[in-house]
């Protein structure tokens, strides 16, 4: 596995919670904001995992959690409210940007594993 894309993935997810903690913490963001903290870590960690050598399937199984915990991690950055805070607005466009970008990474990566 890339050691750039590891970095890449983490840095996502230290992203993720900056723009977490900068969000209003209230019953409607409470739950979004613990769904996208939970998916976007689990992007790198499942990346990180798919290179422990286990085999060809079990790399590929551990890339496809990755892209499946970066499409949730876009549905989560989608639902939490900013208030129309437009710096907010500005960092989520940018993450969302950054998880299509993985996803489309992901995608090439499975494609490449042989489906």
């Amino acid at each position: 596995m890339s050691q750039e894309l590891e970095i890449r993935f983490f840095k996502f997810a230290e992203r993720c919670r900056d723009f977490c903690r900068s969000v209003k913490w209230d019953i409607i963001n409470s739950e979004y904001i613990k769904q996208l903290i939970r998916s976007s870590g689990s992007v790198s960690a499942n990346y990180i995992e798919a290179s422990d050598d286990l085999g060809k399937a079990d790399e590929k199984m551990k890339i496809k959690i990755s892209r499946r915990e970066t499409k949730e991690s876009i549905q989560w950055l989608s639902l939490i409210l900013t208030y129309e805070n437009q710096q907010l607005e500005t960092e989520r466009k940018w993450l969302l940007d950054e998880a299509d970008q993985i996803r489309k990474i992901l995608s090439a990566i499975i494609n490449k594993l042989g489906g």
